[in-house]
Parts: C-alpha cells; structure tokens; sequence
C-alpha cells in the first residue's frame, strides 16, 4: 500500500534516518517505537504528507485516504462539537446538495423528452444510489456513537469547541478523523487525552477497523491489543519484527544481545589490526601487509550498538515520618460548583500504605475531590486528615510553580540530599533530560519537560501521601518504569488518577470509580475491576462500548441444523484449514533448523562480526515469528471450524 524506499532525514547534517525502506501493506496494524527523538513523529509527519524528507521517496497510491492525528493541535474557534465533527462528511453533505439542487431542476424544466432531462435523471439517479453506499442516511447516529464513545455527553454536542480544554479538542479531531474512515490511520499518542472508558472504546474500535493503522503510543496494554507488527526505529535505522510489542521486547533483548556479541567481537580485530599496524609500520618487509590492514579497516562497515543505558534505575523515595493508621477519611461529602453538583455524599477511608487509583471519565470528579483533599476549594461534609499526613502532590500545574531562572540540574540539586546527590546526571536522564539539556533554564523548557522535571523533585521529597494527577501523560515507557518502581517501593500511601492501565497494574490494590456523582470501591487491582466492568456492562447493554461483529457462521436451514450443502462446504473448509496448519508445521520446522545452524555459526568470532551474516540471521528469525504467528491463526481458525455446530 505505501512503499518507503531509501528514505534519509538529516537535520543540521546529522541523519536521523540512514537509507530506510520498508513496506506498509493494507491492514497492517504496526506500532512504531524507540526512544525520545528517534524520529517516530518525524515518520509520521512523512508519511502524512506534511514533511519532506531529505532524500528517498515515499509511494502512496493515488487513491489512498490518510488520517493523522499529531500529538498538539489548534483547532479552529466558531463551530459547536457537533459542527467540526460533522466536517468528517464534507462529501455526503456536498452530495446531498447536488441532489436537491438536481430534484429543484427536475421540478422546474418541462423538456421531458430532451436528451438533456434524461442525462439529468441519470445524474440523479446515480448520485441516489451513490449516496445509498456510502450511508448518507445514517451519518448522524455514527457521529453521535463516536463522540460518547470517547467521553462526550449529549448535552456537549451544542458547546463551542473553544469552551474545551485542549485535551477535549484533541477527542474532537480524533473523532473526525475516526468517521472519515480513511484507508490509513496515523496516530500519534492518541490515548494521552483519554480516560480508561475511552481508551477501551477506541481499542475495540481500531480491532474492528478495516484501515490501515501506524501508532505511536507509551501504553503497552493498549499498542499490545492493536498492533501485530513492530517497527523500532534506533541509530537511525529501523528494526521490523512481524510480532506484537510485548513479544518485540523479547526478541529485541535478544538482537541486542547478538549486537553487542558482534560489536566486541569487531573492536577486538580492530585493536589487534591497529596493534599489527602499529608493530610493523616502520618495518619494509611487512609494508605490503600494513597497507592491507590499512585499507581493510578504512573499508569496515562499523557495528554500532544503541548506547542508551536500559538498565533499571533504582529510585527510592526518602524516608518520611510515619503517618496515623488512617491518613484519609471523608463522609458524606458533597461538592458542587454553583447549581453543578459534582460530588454526592462520598464516603471513604483510605489506611496507610494503601495505594488506590482514582478511575473513570473525565468530568466526574476525580481532580476535584483530589483538590478537597489538598483543601483547594470548598465542600460540604467531613474530610480528615490523619495525624502528621505530609502531602506530595503532583498536578500538571505544579510545573508552574518551578522556579524559572534556575538550571534543570539545580532544579534537583537544590531539594536533593545525601547520596542521592550523586545520582543526579542519572536520574534526570531516567526523565529524558540528556546531555547539554541539564543546563537549560526552566524558563525555556515545553510544558511536557516542566511537568517531568516537577515529578522528578516530588521524587526526592519526604513525603507519606503521595497524590499524583495523571503522571505518565509527559513520560516515555523507561520513565514510567522507573516511576512505577519508585512508587511499588514506597512506603507511604498513594493515590492516583490515571487512564494508564499497564502502569496501574501491579502497583495498585484498590480501585474508586467515579461516575454519576458518586464514587464505587473495588477491591483487586486495575484488571480485577476492568473485568467486573465488563461483566457489568452486559447488564448494561446501552451503556456498553461497540464490539466488533462475530465472524460469520454457516447459514442454517429452518429446522435450526445446517443444511446438506452448507455440511459440505463447512467440512471442504475443515479440511482445508488442516492442509493449511500441516503446512505451516513444516515450515516451522524447516525454518527452525535453518536458525540452529545459523546459531552454531555464530559462535565464530568471524561470522558473529559480520554484518550480512548477522542480517541473515536476523531475517530467518523474523521469518520464523511471522510463520509461528501465522501457525497459530490457522490453528485457530481450524479448531473454530472443527467446533462449528453441525446440528
């Protein structure tokens, strides 16, 4: 479908891409990734149309429809939600003018025997039919579906778009783009504006989707349910695995393994060709033998390793003083900003060392009792705080509160203590603060890099009750690592609002779920209410989100059984689906042999450092994920088939 070849970005004569080419087939679904400033959006701006690259070409049928959503937009003012939604129909509405506008001339001309009224009737006729397939009729109640599926009420429909948060404006665009139905979809983080409800609503939506889909996204959980083929992009090359990304990062560990094995081995033969080199310069009898050496290391294609450090850095809150049993306590609590009523007669208890996660759509409450905890605004009811509760708080206007003038690094040297101190350069690079960017100013820093360095300073902190407003929105997936890490160790207690499922699993025990100005505890972590959602939700079948269509089963005759031809076509499919697993075996088999001998190969120093042996090598495993992958479809599909009813 598009066809990348030979593509090159050089940026102030540094390449971030060095010759690449890959292929982007229909209904591939591809996660690209790699660490801040590999080029993931610079790709995606490519591929969209909005940036050349230095030299290469990029092939996109002319046909072909794209859909990009970046990561930051401004939105243009003056319509309501449901207007700039409705702009993903331009064409219907377009059509239905020229056909009321051909229905208006039919009325008004009389020629009805000329060649001219009949080459009208035609028009109108095809434009009728072609108005039929494309759902002209239905547009509206795809719209509206669409915009409550990520988090819109109805009541937000006849709103300016100018009365939302960027955040909103960003779901408008998403929502655009989404009804357009292009051929192929670009997005860029789409899930960081989202709550969980909604992140789900567009999980279940780009499954069922027909389009083509290349995403940037540091939620596991979420590109893990998309995606079936990654693309890293690192060193400016790329990297493709025909696998999902929980299976990349494994056959990734695995690459790297290989690369640094053949890295070592190559600096070893340069050190003994530039010892040999250096030995015998002066020497003529071996002068023919130095210029070789010479000459082979001046043509050596260098292997390079990404340097970036993936060990885990071990980040420990300091120790604070011990807090009552009981750090919060709220009863009967009720907010309301003027006639909104927000929250209603909430009542919780939250012991120390729990750690609870605030969850549900935007809107219902959650930033809001998180600011009558910290005693922001007003609120009827009882709120108490345990006795010598320390409160951490982070919210995205805490990096308002930095102090501009100073440095990044003294940002942190400043509340940094003991041992720590040491750490500093490390810590900051764990946040995306590398190189030359410690000394820059606050006062120049992106809204992104200010909320990280604010989190960074809450991390040295001794605090007991940590809230925390969505902290992973600015972070890549090693930042959340460590964060997570760092809060799973802490002693105190926390709470946080987060959409984020994969950091929330594992770290939480307690989930508050907010939703119809009430809030509902569970117990378990974010997959055991997840779960208990779902099951809710088929008691709830209006308020559920939309599930992709069951595959299509053979046509029953009246009587409830399969009819005599459908038996026979299902078991002539049964059969095939066989031939196809056995096939497949064989290829696995094969291919399995082939990567074993490749590997006893590359245990010689000599095949481990070169480069094309390496590719091969590479290319045979990729070979074998996508024949293992493809296996596993067919054996499925066969087992479905098999268990097909018959009577």
């Amino acid at each position: 479908m598009i066809s990348i070849e030979h593509l090159t970005v050089e940026f102030g004569g540094n390449p971030l891409f060095d010759d690449i080419s890959f292929l982007v087939n229909a209904r591939d679904r591809i996660a690209l990734v790699g660490k801040n400033g590999a080029g993931k959006t610079t790709l995606l701006r490519i591929l969209a149309g909005q940036q050349q690259p230095t030299r290469g070409t990029v092939s996109v049928p002319k046909e072909t429809t794209i859909g990009y959503l970046p990561q930051h937009m401004i939105h243009n003012d003056g319509t309501t939600v449901l207007q700039e939604a409705e702009k993903a129909f331009a064409h219907i509405t377009r059509l239905q003018a020229d056909i009321e506008r051909m229905n208006v001339q039919l009325a008004e001309r009389t020629d009805y025997e000329s060649e001219g009224y009949q080459n009208l009737i035609d028009r109108l006729t095809r434009a009728n039919e072609h108005l039929q397939i494309i759902g002209g009729g239905n547009y509206r109640a795809e719209m509206e579906k669409t915009l409550l599926g990520l988090g819109f009420r109805r009541d937000d429909f006849g709103r300016q778009c100018s009365e939302f948060s960027g955040g909103w404006r960003m779901r408008i665009e998403l929502a655009k783009i989404l009804l357009q139905r292009p051929d192929v979809l670009l997005l860029d983080e789409p899930t960081n504006h989202l709550d969980i409800e909604s992140i789900q609503w567009l999980e279940n939506f780009l499954v069922a989707s027909d389009s083509t889909i290349l995403l940037v996204s540091h939620d596991k959980a979420f590109i893990d349910a998309v995606t079936r083929r990654t693309i890293e992009i690192s060193l400016g090359k790329i990297y493709d695995y025909n696998v999902n990304y929980s299976h990349y990062l494994e056959l990734r560990k695995e690459r790297r393994e290989q690369q640094i094995r053949a890295y070592e081995n190559q600096q070893k033969m340069i050190q003994d060709t530039e010892e040999f080199i250096e030995r015998f310069r002066y020497k003529p009898t071996k002068a023919t033998q130095v210029q070789s050496r010479i000459k082979q290391l001046e043509k050596l294609e260098r292997v390079e390793v990404d340097l970036e450090d993936t060990s885990r850095l071990n980040l420990k809150f300091p120790p604070a003083p011990r807090s009552g049993s009981i750090p919060v306590e709220m009863e009967h609590l009720s907010k309301a900003y003027g006639d909104h009523l927000v929250l209603d007669d909430i009542g919780m208890i939250i012991n120390r060392g729990d750690k609870v996660a605030f969850v549900g759509r935007n809107g219902e409450g959650k930033s809001t009792l998180v600011k009558c905890i910290m005693g922001e605004v007003a609120y009827s009811g009882k709120l108490k705080l345990g006795h010598n509760v320390k409160i951490g708080y982070f919210a995205q206007n805490q990096a308002s509160l930095l102090d501009e003038e100073r440095t990044v690094f003294d940002t942190i040297d400043y509340v940094a203590t003991g041992d720590i101190r040491t750490k500093i350069r490390d810590i900051l690079g764990a946040f995306m603060f590398g190189g030359d960017a410690i000394d820059k100013k606050v006062k120049v820093l992106s809204g992104g890099e200010r909320s990280r360095l604010a989190m960074i300073r809450l991390l040295l902190e001794p605090v007991n009750l940590l809230i925390l407003d969505e902290p992973t929105n600015h972070l890549d997936m090693r930042s959340k690592d460590v964060l997570k890490d760092a809060i799973r160790a802490f002693d105190g207690t926390a709470i946080i609002v987060s959409h984020d499922r994969e950091f929330l699993d594992g770290l939480v025990t307690k989930v508050y779920e907010f939703g119809n100005k009430k809030v509902r505890e569970h117990l378990g972590g974010i997959y055991d209410f997840l779960h208990a959602k779902q099951l809710d939700s088929l008691r709830q079948l209006e308020a559920a989100p939309a599930r992709p269509a069951a595959p299509e089963q053979p046509r029953e005759a009246s009587d409830g059984k399969l009819s005599y031809e459908a038996r026979k076509e299902l078991n002539r499919k049964i059969r095939k689906a066989e031939k196809d697993v056995e096939a497949a075996e064989a290829a696995v088999t094969a291919l399995e042999g082939e990567i074993a001998d490749l590997a006893r190969q590359m245990e010689q120093p000599a095949k481990a450092a070169d480069p094309d042996f390496v590719r091969l090598y590479q290319l045979k495993q990729h070979e074998l994920e996508q024949k293992m992958y493809e296996w596993e479809l067919l054996s499925e599909e066969a087992e479905r088939l098999k268990n097909a009813p018959t009577n």
